[in-house]
């Protein structure tokens, strides 16, 4: 632990597994106050506050739920007396071909995927700019840079929220605020897992093999560029997004 973050106080939307859990335990390890966003308080839950310790706090509320939002950012304030960094991570797969997409797939996927960031930013906003600094970093996908057929409207909610990182990140740059995002691939999660799970041998190996680095990213890795953004460190980024998918987007053919 170097204590980059000592003395911080985040939120961590979805906190209490895959990458979300992993944001936790990095930043508590380095020093900040964690307020962990869950939509219930499970034994998950329970059991990432016990690891990290008395810097942490669970916070019931579905971000899909401004008001809900409005008071878990407002208990959060009052647990710890600020907030200088917030992760948007909760997010739901909803995955269809367009033209079987039912309205009410649609509002879920954009209540809690794009909805539901821009609910906790208008709440946290308030308070960073009260103090004139803060930081927010938002996890997107890669699905918001290259369009995969079957997977909508997912994309069209991820490629919103890179368009809401870059909105707000020049709206408030002059106030000491910074808002950016991070573009995951695919990434070792329990999301992931199950979906590898039900695939052939055959075809798991390909998931890897069309990776260039060969392998599958770990949550650790992308929670260490959230630590980045979220830092000091990255005081002049602003505005931008990060791919962390072993550079498979970037490849013309395979």
């Amino acid at each position: 632990m170097s204590g980059r973050l000592a003395g911080k106080v985040a939120l961590v939307t979805g906190g209490a597994q895959g990458i979300g859990a992993a944001i936790v335990r990095r930043f508590a390890a380095e020093g900040a106050r964690v307020l962990i966003n869950v939509r219930r308080h499970d034994q998950r839950a329970q059991t990432l506050l016990d690891e990290i310790g008395g810097g942490g706090r669970v916070l019931e509320a579905d971000v899909a739920d401004p008001l809900a939002v409005a008071g878990m950012v407002a208990a959060g304030e009052r647990a710890f007396g600020a907030l200088d960094i917030l992760v948007n991570n909760a997010g739901i797969n909803v995955f269809n071909d367009p033209l079987a997409l039912s309205d009410d797939e649609w509002e879920r996927c954009f209540s809690v995927d794009l909805k539901g960031a821009w609910h906790c930013c208008k709440a946290a906003l308030p308070l960073m700019l009260a103090r004139g600094a803060g930081s927010i970093v938002n996890i997107a996908s890669v699905h918001g840079h290259k369009i995969i057929p079957g997977a909508f409207p997912y994309p069209v909610a991820k490629h919103g929220l890179i368009g809401l990182t870059r909105a707000l990140g020049i709206q408030y740059a002059a106030e000491g605020i910074r808002v950016n995002s991070i573009s995951p691939g695919l990434i070792r999660t329990p999301l992931a897992e199950d979906w590898l799970a039900t695939l052939t041998p055959e075809q798991r190996q390909r998931q890897i093999d069309i990776l260039p680095c060969k392998r599958i990213g770990e949550a650790d890795e992308v929670a260490y560029t959230a630590l980045f953004l979220a830092s000091d460190e990255a005081r002049f980024i602003n505005a931008t997004d990060i791919l962390i998918d072993g550079g498979r987007s970037q490849l013309y053919h395979e």
